[in-house]
């Protein structure tokens, strides 16, 4: 018998953002894409919270069995209410946070197989020449060490890093909505070294983009969640590179912008 062949590579890799509940834009962006089998999808984590379709996201990446990432609003759901009773204090956390439309588009109760999916989420994923993970890493901490809070929480000390985490890796991440830093426009990527954020603010009334990265042709596709307006650009003209080193103290004081 001849030896099997090594599984071939996706033809088109897409990485999306952070959805936050917006069901209707996530459709339009994947009508426009319009992936197929022999393509990759991976979420990078936040498919929950402040948007009005939460529960449709869950289901629609859940049933499409698409890669997913655990984001810091599944972490809070889990925390107040995946552990069999409901904790007030972190539900009331969650429900501030976001959390309350969520909990409606499931009319107050999540089914168990929405929870069980959410408590099996990664942390990160390894694409050999890109890292997910939602938030970020600790630059002086190595992998073994780290777990939810620095992967899907962290932001100032994983953006001001002068030196790339990975020497052959980019990281890419959601959680921090890109305008926030300086010089950003609503709708662009920002990147520093050795990280591209691709959050655009899928929620937020100064953005409301929602998108996908291609990774292999390096392309980013975006919807509008208010004006469906959709858009395809190159990666390098959708992207703001920063300094790192400009970063320390100088993130936006705009309300809203935590991910």
């Amino acid at each position: 018998m001849p030896p099997s062949s090594p599984p071939r590579p996706p033809s088109r890799r897409f990485i999306v953002g952070d959805v936050h509940g917006h069901f209707q834009a996530l459709s339009l962006l994947f009508d426009s894409i319009a992936p197929t089998s022999a393509d990759a999808v991976y979420f990078i984590g936040d498919l929950i919270d402040r948007g009005p379709d939460s529960a449709e996201v869950v289901r629609f990446v859940r049933e499409n069995k698409f890669h997913c990432l655990l984001g810091n609003h599944e972490q809070m759901m889990l925390d107040a209410v995946g552990g069999g009773q409901v904790s007030p204090q972190l539900l009331q956390s969650w429900l501030y946070t976001g959390g309350y439309p969520t909990l409606t588009s499931y009319n107050h109760h999540i089914p168990a197989e929405d929870i069980e999916w959410l408590q099996s989420l990664p942390l990160y994923l390894d694409l050999g020449d890109a890292w997910l993970v939602h938030a970020g890493v600790d630059p002086e901490l190595p992998l073994e060490v780290q777990n939810e809070e620095q992967f899907c929480w962290i932001r100032e000390r994983f953006h001001r890093t002068p030196r790339p985490y990975f020497p052959d890796k980019l990281i890419i991440t959601g959680h921090t909505i890109t305008f926030t830093f300086p010089t950003v426009e609503p709708g662009k990527l920002a990147a520093g070294a050795g990280w591209l954020d691709i959050d655009t603010g899928a929620y937020h009334p100064k953005s409301g983009w929602l998108t996908a990265v291609e990774l292999n042709e390096r392309r980013v596709y975006q919807v509008h969640t208010n004006s469906r307006k959709f858009r395809r650009l190159d990666l390098d003209a959708a992207v703001t590179f920063l300094d790192p080193l400009a970063l320390a103290g100088k993130r936006s004081k705009r309300k809203g912008w935590f991910g």
